[in-house]
């Protein structure tokens, strides 16, 4: 080995060449340190046999006498040049990209056609002693008339160094061009390019986005505005109606506290009148889920207090109800009952209220009764290594207590009023009979049994713990 490197270092220089192409193609892209460190490495080995036999790329090749040596050492001599630039370009975007991340990849292009022009223009310069004003002077002209004949496409160019200075979006940003909402999935020389909510991919222009009206959604950070209306009839009084939407925004816990929710009428008239819930949560993907269960909560905190969602037809259901039957009328589980048996069961349901803050089930009590929720908000805790924790909030229709009434069993989770809670309590001396004639109705009592408790141990189980990736670039910079 040692021999054919004193015997043919120009033939070994080749080789470095081709196996640096070679091992950047082999070696995954998993392995970036790895592929950049080897490249530092042979481009050293490169520069090392060069100099050592005496081609020293900032001068012409010595060997004028002897043509095909000359011009394997010119090559070799313009390669250094061309491997060193990109050798540079690598390290550049190596840096760049663990500061500002994919953002940056077109200045990263741009700053690599500059570095690699230089190159050229040195190579030239040193290695072919061509005068080099006459070249620029060529170049000059020749860039006016492709500046020309690509005018539109430079004007996307300059527009995306603009947008990536700038800085109105980056990459997975939602964001809003000209009415086209998306995910920033893409940022090149030419355009950007949006993933809609539907699944398809938009692309436009960095010229066109660059003097549009941008919307973030994104920014500030780890807030995204969503909002849901409803309309009522006329006749139902502002004040219930604000405050059972208001019951209905306490019931959903991803909405964020800061900035508060809020709800306000948008507009009234003799056909109806239109209230908004806002808000804010915390993740994109979050605000389809917030606003479909928004408009439930909405619906049954209305329905609670007696007012109903606008519609073009009549409701034709009875209006003479009591509130005990129309509420198991409107239960998933006691629903199936026959008409006889539900007014049975509403004349032995109790109205009970609680205060906000009061504790309505304690974690590990065994209830003796059963609890509907008829109006108002119940937020519910779990225990995590000794530190309580809220896992879920409950509105109207929901009931609370059927472990005890199923296996005299207890839940580990302590259900307590957020808002003025109103309950009817149906006694299990009276519903077990019910449960054992009714299977139907204990079936689904138990599956909401079996929910509740894979939820909470779910929810209360530990986590493992990840431990970060440490590589080559961090330790470098750790210690930078």
């Amino acid at each position: 080995m040692l021999s054919l490197l004193t015997e043919h270092p120009l033939f070994c220089a080749l080789i470095l060449i081709l196996l640096d192409l070679g091992l950047w193609r082999l070696i995954s892209s998993r392995g970036s340190e790895w592929k950049l460190l080897v490249r530092v490495l042979i481009f050293t080995l490169f520069s090392v046999l060069l100099f050592n036999e005496g081609l020293n790329p900032m001068e012409p090749a010595p060997w004028a006498d002897n043509v095909p040596l000359h011009l394997a050492a010119t090559g070799l001599q313009i390669g250094w040049w061309l491997f060193g630039a990109r050798t540079l370009t690598v390290l550049i975007g190596a840096v760049m990209m663990q500061r500002v991340g994919h953002t940056g990849r077109l200045l990263q292009d741009l700053l690599g056609a500059v570095i690699f022009l230089i190159a050229i223009i040195a190579a030239l310069a040193y290695v072919l002693d061509l005068p080099v004003k006459g070249v620029l002077a060529t170049s000059g002209a020749l860039a006016i008339i492709v500046g020309l004949a690509l005018q539109s496409t430079l004007s996307d160019v300059f527009s995306g160094i603009v947008l990536n200075t700038t800085k109105p979006y980056q990459l997975d940003d939602w964001i809003s061009i000209d009415g086209t909402e998306g995910r920033v999935t893409d940022i090149d020389w030419r355009a950007t390019r949006l993933q809609t909510s539907q699944g398809s991919m938009a692309v436009i222009p960095n010229s066109l986005a660059a003097k549009a009206k941008i919307i973030n959604f994104s920014r500030p950070s780890n807030m995204f505005g969503v909002a849901v209306s409803v309309q009522v009839s006329p006749h139902a009084r502002p004040n219930s109606v604000i405050d059972a939407l208001e019951r209905a925004m306490q019931g959903c816990r991803q909405l964020l506290d800061t900035p508060a929710p809020s709800v306000a009428l948008k507009s009234s008239g003799s056909s109806g009148a239109e209230y908004e819930i806002s808000g804010f949560v915390a993740s994109m993907g979050e605000k389809r889920v917030v606003r479909n269960q928004l408009f439930d909560l909405a619906f049954r905190h209305l329905q609670a207090s007696g007012v109903n969602l606008l519609s073009s037809d009549e409701n034709n259901a009875p209006t003479n109800l009591s509130r005990p039957r129309a509420l198991l009328d409107s239960s998933p589980i006691f629903s199936t009952l026959r008409q006889e048996e539900k007014e049975t069961f509403s004349q032995n349901m109790t109205l009970q209220t609680f205060r906000a803050g009061e504790t309505i089930l304690a974690a590990g009590e065994v209830s003796d009764h059963l609890f509907i929720i008829e109006s108002g908000v119940v937020t519910v805790t779990l225990t995590r290594h000794g530190t309580p924790f809220e896992s879920g909030r409950m509105g109207p229709g929901e009931v609370i207590g059927e472990a005890g009434i199923l296996s005299d069993t207890s839940v580990p989770a302590t259900f307590a009023a957020k808002t003025f809670c109103a309950m009817y309590r149906i006694e299990k001396t009276y519903l077990k009979p019910c449960l054992d004639a009714r299977h139907d109705i204990s079936d689904a009592m138990k599956t909401l049994l079996d929910y509740r408790l894979h939820k909470a141990q779910s929810l209360t189980e530990d986590v493992p713990v990840v431990v970060p990736k440490k590589g080559f670039l961090q330790w470098l910079r750790n210690r930078a």
